[in-house]
C-alpha cells in the first residue's frame, strides 16, 4: 500500500512539473475554421496535452457559438475581435504568469496584434503558421464548407476593399494590401496598416512586439490561397508590382523599423521555417519536429 501511494506521489508530482515548465498554449484559428474543429483545431490541441501533460490550452473561439466564431473570422471588424481576445486573456487567471501562442492563417497576424496592443498577460513565443503580416492583395480560394459565405466575400471585395462598408465589415479586406497604391492602403486601411506602424506611429507597437522571446514565422511555399505567399515571412509585393516580390528587409516596415523588425533580427528573435505543401498543410512530423519545440 505504501509503495502504490510513493507511486501516486511521484507521478502527480511529475506531471506537476511538466504542468508548470510549460507555459499555457493559446491558438487563434483561420478563416473559415472554428476554435473548436474536431479535424483542425480540436486535433492540434489534443495534440498539445498529448506532448505536454497537464497544460492548459486555450483556443480563441470568436463569439457564443462554434457557428458564430466561424462567421466572425469573415464579417466582425477585426480591431473589435483583437478587443475581445485582449479582455479574454486579461480575465483568465491561468495566463496571469504568461503564456505562448500560436496562430493559423490571419490568426497569426491577429495574435501578433494581440501582443503589440495588449502587453499584459506577457505573451512569449508566437508561433505564425501561414500568417499574412504584410497583407494579400488576392483572394484566389475560400476554405470551409460554406460557399455561400465565400460568395459575399468576393462580392464585397470586388465592390472595393478600401470602401468604408467594405473595411468595417470584412475581415480579409482589412488586411488587403494594394501594391499599386500604397497612399490608399495607408489612409484607409482599418487594420493592418495600423498594426503595422505605418499610419499614425506608436511606439508601443515596436516596444511591446520586442518583448516576445521569439516570432516564428511559418511559410508554406506551394501556397495557393495567400498572395504572395512572401507575406508569411514578412515580405510582399515590390512597390508598382503583382508579380516581383521583395523579403522582409526590403520592405517599409523593415527599412523604417517600424515594428522593432530589425532589432528581432540582429537579437535572433527571429525565426523563418518552411513547408513544401500548400497553406496549412503541414504532416504531423513538421508539427512535432518544427512547431512543438516551440512550446517546451
Amino acid at each position: 500500500m505504501a509503495q502504490r501511494m510513493l507511486l501516486l506521489l511521484a507521478v502527480l508530482a511529475a506531471s506537476a512539473c511538466v504542468s508548470q515548465a510549460v507555459l499555457p498554449i493559446v491558438m487563434w484559428h483561420g478563416m473559415g475554421d472554428s476554435c473548436c474543429n474536431p479535424l483542425s483545431m480540436g486535433s492540434i490541441k489534443k495534440d498539445f496535452e498529448k506532448a505536454y501533460p497537464g497544460v492548459y490550452v486555450l483556443s480563441l473561439e470568436i463569439g457564443s457559438s462554434v457557428s458564430k466564431d466561424t462567421e466572425n473570422g469573415f464579417f466582425m471588424n477585426v480591431n473589435d475581435q483583437i478587443t475581445l481576445v485582449c479582455q479574454k486573456l486579461k480575465a483568465d487567471s491561468q495566463l496571469a504568469n504568461g503564456f505562448n501562442s500560436i496562430g493559423f492563417s490571419q490568426g497569426g497576424q491577429f495574435l501578433r496584434a494581440v501582443a503589440q496592443r495588449c502587453p499584459e498577460p506577457q505573451m512569449h513565443n508566437l508561433v505564425s503558421v501561414g500568417g499574412q503580416h504584410q497583407g494579400v492583395y488576392g483572394f484566389p480560394k475560400c476554405p470551409g464548407n460554406n460557399s455561400v459565405i465565400c460568395e459575399e466575400v468576393r462580392k464585397l471585395l470586388d465592390i472595393g476593399a478600401y470602401v468604408g462598408i467594405v473595411q468595417d465589415h470584412l475581415v480579409q479586406a482589412e488586411y488587403w494590401q494594394d501594391p499599386f497604391n500604397y497612399n490608399e492602403y495607408v489612409e484607409k486601411s482599418v487594420f493592418l496598416a495600423e498594426i503595422n506602424n505605418e499610419k499614425t506611429y506608436k511606439a508601443e507597437y515596436k516596444t511591446n512586439l520586442q518583448k516576445l522571446a521569439n516570432l516564428v514565422l511559418v511559410r508554406f511555399t506551394k501556397d495557393t490561397m495567400v498572395q504572395p505567399s512572401i507575406s508569411e515571412w514578412f515580405g510582399f509585393y515590390a512597390p508598382g508590382t503583382d508579380k516581383t516580390t521583395i523579403p522582409m528587409q526590403e520592405t517599409h516596415v523593415y527599412q523604417k523599423d517600424l515594428l522593432g523588425l530589425q532589432e528581432m533580427n540582429a537579437a535572433g528573435k527571429l525565426h523563418f521555417l518552411a513547408s513544401d505543401t500548400d497553406h496549412l498543410q503541414f504532416n504531423q512530423s513538421f508539427f512535432e519536429d518544427q512547431l512543438l519545440p516551440w512550446f517546451k
